[in-house]
């Protein structure tokens, strides 16, 4: 029989990341775990003493089903960055006589690359002080820029949403007959993969995102400005996708050439906003052209009413991953996905070790993007295409998707 374990949840979520948490849940479980905790609000939150035992939150396999198609993260989330193991002592000893008052076994943290920071300098301290409690990152990020993994979990229902967006945009820009500019801001700090899935609006029945600007390449306003001009003069209405990170060459993002805020948050990342509408502005001033800004925002994070199945599934099969590797020995490593076939399209789990992956950035291969840096390639298109694919229908009630809720929040 095992002990226990504890599961939290970090970072911004997706509209698959309970999905994940169900692996966990269910498989440790299945596997003998007597209790399995969660963090509430995660790191942050256990050391408040902020946890719930998720067996009297997770029932029923109705439960299951709908936590699986719940978006957010049900156990509250939080971005708290552990200090360094030699400055941290009292932080340290706090979360571990904490777990060990939980008789925890095996701790599970979901996130992305800052978060498996926080896997990283547990595991890290377990071993300098030989506590025998496994520590595993489970992925996640609708970002996709997470190292030594073929992709992310909440990627691939982030990009069916924002493919399938960009072609209901497309198809409302066409309505009048006067010409227009609509950009599209799509989250994306350091890497472009959510802007990249924006290609995959051109089909036999819509014309596409007429550009993508990824922050992998600079913009040139002058020649962007020059390119939409050109545009203009083969079709009326134009609709470009761009990331919110988009740099110019001297390494300042685009919004910052308008008011912004210089507000950052505890792993000092900046807080971006205001890209689509200065560009929307500046192209409006100088062509002349009627422009619209659209912010899709948390919106693409949160739709799982357009969840992949795809993406679900691949969710839960790293969770439950995560802890059969606790449950063998493994500790201090972060479950992967690794492609093994393209035709038919087969993911496969494994682990790393979390040093290679904490606070590393992945970003789109320069290959993969034009050389005139305003779209992507077909091989780009063609790797993310298998992560939209099926559907998984939510539980409706009263004509609206039924949610599970934590009665904390």
């Amino acid at each position: 029989m095992h002990k226990n374990v504890i599961v939290g949840q970090s970072g911004g979520p997706t509209a698959v990341i309970n999905s994940s948490l169900v692996g966990v849940f269910k498989t440790a479980k299945d596997r003998g775990a007597d209790k399995v905790y969660g963090m509430l609000y995660g790191i942050q939150g256990l050391l408040e003493e902020k946890y719930v035992d998720l067996s009297q939150h997770i029932k029923t396999d109705l439960d299951i089903d709908l936590l699986k198609r719940t978006p957010s993260s049900f156990l509250g989330s939080c971005r708290y960055k552990l200090p360094e193991i030699k400055d941290g002592k009292e932080v340290y000893e706090k979360i571990f006589s904490l777990l060990e008052k939980l008789d925890i076994e095996a701790f599970f943290y979901i996130g992305g690359n800052d978060s498996m920071d926080t896997i990283k300098k547990l595991s890290d301290y377990a071993i300098i002080n030989g506590s025998d409690i496994k520590f595993m990152g489970v992925p996640k990020t609708i970002d996709n820029d997470l190292a030594c993994t073929d992709h992310t979990p909440g990627f691939g229902s982030a990009a069916k949403y924002i493919a399938a967006t960009c072609k209901e945009v497309i198809r409302d820009s066409l309505v009048y007959g006067t010409s227009s500019v609509t950009v599209l801001e799509i989250m994306g700090r350091n890497a472009g993969w959510l802007t990249a899935a924006a290609a995959l609006s051109k089909g036999e029945d819509c014309q596409g995102v007429d550009m993508l600007l990824l922050p992998e390449l600079p913009l040139d306003p002058k020649s962007f400005t020059e390119k939409v001009r050109l545009l203009l003069q083969e079709r009326k209405s134009i609709v470009i996708a761009v990331s919110e990170g988009t740099k110019l060459a001297d390494g300042r993002y685009v919004f910052e050439l308008d008011s912004h805020s210089d507000a950052v948050d505890a792993f000092g990342h900046m807080r971006l906003n205001g890209t689509a509408r200065y560009l929307a502005n500046m192209l409006a001033d100088e062509l002349g052209v009627k422009t619209r800004a659209i912010e899709l925002s948390t919106l693409q994070r949160c739709a799982s009413h357009m969840t992949s199945r795809v993406d679900i599934t691949e969710a839960f099969q790293v969770g439950g991953a995560a802890v059969k590797a606790a449950f063998e020995g493994e500790t201090g490593k972060v479950i992967v996905l690794q492609r093994v076939s393209e035709d038919p399209y087969i993911c496969i789990t494994d682990s790393q070790d979390v040093h290679k992956i904490a606070n590393v950035e992945k970003k789109v291969p320069k290959e993969w993007i034009t050389n005139d840096g305003t779209y992507v390639s077909d091989e780009l298109i063609h790797y993310i295409r298998p992560l939209i694919q099926a559907e998984l229908s939510p539980v409706m009630v009263d004509g609206l998707p039924r949610h599970l809720r934590l009665e904390e929040f």
